[in-house]
């Protein structure tokens, strides 16, 4: 494509037209139309023959500028290729931001094709494409149904991505789980029409430090016997929201090829209600020998995760991840935004609060409040499923999980939404990544390429 047909966007910092090296023609254009550089306002600039010439793209004052301020305007502009001129900060969060502010999920409803944008010269490219590429896969199969991503159709998206990465790929199904002793995974989806799961996944030079990434796999929550809401259930094709991002981060390490040994752990079932359903009183084993009273049976993905980080502990990777939509609690102590981190190691949950602020991706880390741990007591199991009282739903949760990690040289527990449930910069309505870039932008720090 010619640089003539590149339409060019320009950055203007509000109040500085002035000093923006844009010529008189296109100063007095914005003067007339009342464009200072507002934040977010897009201004279409014609040629001396009325042809589209340039976009001015306000970004606001200079401070309290958002990272993610490029993806304003691919949201607003039509189909066309783009290139970024002006104020437009470091080039390469403004690319990925303009990138993310392109995504569209048109599976299902054709819309207008997304805006096209020619890289920064500055940009690092390869690493706006590794991360662009990280979150649309996040966010594709988030958005995507049940009824096409059940456990079944969620395998082979997974066999495929592993085949994309030269992963090895194992798969243990249906009584198979019980035979490898994850009976949390098999008791929690043996109610669906599509079999329990998990699909174990490595990478990497096996002499390598061990990173061990596992997420959560609900391709739907009804609730179990527990039955959700209407209301409750509606969203509940995200559940399998903590799986996604986990393979969107995966993605991104492989692709740079960070030194290390990823082993990718991912317990995949659907919470369904058949005769066959587990049951609120029942009491299971665990694969690390805990027993496990069931006080609600919509409290099930920290049951699929205990297996799972279970299995992973076995090996003391150096770091163990997990992420999950797991509690509705943490949405209400920090909303949709900021997911919660919980870790004991308190240097790495600042390396990642620090690197999700430097990419628009937070994380506020949450206490790991150790008195807490006796709102799960059972009288006749080892731990209850749910916390009593309904207190500190997201730390209880985490507590939970932190009884079945005891090798691992670090482990960190991301409690995320894994929506966007209203538009704003770099996140379209639905289906969304969280934790992917602050997460990447630590191990990348630690085992470089």
């Amino acid at each position: 494509m010619s640089d003539s047909q590149i339409v060019p966007v320009i950055f203007v910092e509000e109040g500085n037209i002035a000093s923006s090296a844009l010529d008189d023609f296109v100063q007095h254009w914005a003067s007339n139309n009342g464009f200072s550089g507002q934040r977010g306002r897009l201004l279409s600039v014609p040629d001396a023959h009325g042809n589209l010439s340039a976009h001015l793209f306000g970004t606001g004052p200079e401070n309290g500028r958002p990272p993610m301020m490029a993806a304003l305007a691919a949201t607003n502009l039509p189909e066309g290729h783009y290139r970024l001129e002006g104020a437009i900060g470091d080039p390469t969060l403004a690319a990925i931001a303009f990138s993310l502010g392109a995504y569209r999920f048109d599976r299902y409803k054709s819309g207008s094709p997304a805006p096209v944008l020619a890289m920064p010269e500055d940009a690092d490219a390869a690493e706006v494409t590794r991360l662009v590429d990280a979150a649309y896969l996040a966010r594709d199969l988030i958005n995507t149904p049940a009824n096409d991503l059940g456990p079944d159709a969620f395998e082979r998206e997974i066999a495929a991505f592993a085949t994309r990465h030269k992963m090895e790929l194992r798969s243990i199904v249906g009584d198979d789980l019980l035979n490898a002793k994850l009976p949390l995974i098999h008791a929690v989806g043996r109610a669906s029409v599509e079999a329990p799961r998990l699909l174990d996944l490595t990478w990497g030079d096996p002499a390598a430090p061990k990173v061990t990434l596992v997420g959560k796999g609900v391709t739907f929550d009804t609730g179990g016997l527990d039955i959700k809401s209407a209301a409750g259930m509606g969203l509940m094709k995200k559940d399998m929201g903590g799986a996604a991002n986990i393979l969107g981060l995966a993605h991104a390490i492989i692709d740079a090829g960070l030194k290390l040994r990823l082993r990718v752990l991912l317990p995949v079932v659907e919470n369904a209600i058949a005769g066959s359903s587990f049951r609120p009183g029942d009491i299971l084993p665990s694969r690390r020998g805990l027993t496990v009273e069931i006080g609600n049976t919509d409290a099930e993905g920290r049951l699929i995760l205990a297996d799972a980080l279970t299995l992973a502990d076995e090996e003391a990777p150096e770091l163990l991840l997990d992420m999950a939509t797991l509690t509705g609690a943490a949405r209400v102590a920090l909303g949709p935004e900021l997911p919660p981190l919980y870790t004991s190691d308190d240097q790495l949950a600042r390396d990642l609060m620090a690197a999700g602020l430097a990419s628009d991706d937070p994380l506020w880390q949450m206490p790991l409040w150790g008195p807490y741990d006796t709102m799960m007591n059972s009288r006749i199991a080892d731990v209850n499923n749910a916390g009593a009282g309904g207190f500190a739903g997201s730390i209880t949760a985490a507590m939970f999980l932190k009884r079945f990690v005891e090798r691992a040289g670090a482990w960190v527990h991301l409690d995320i939404y894994g929506w966007a449930p209203e538009a704003r910069p770099g996140r379209s309505q639905g289906g969304t990544d969280q934790g992917i870039r602050a997460v990447y932008g630590v191990l990348k720090q630690r085992y470089p390429a």
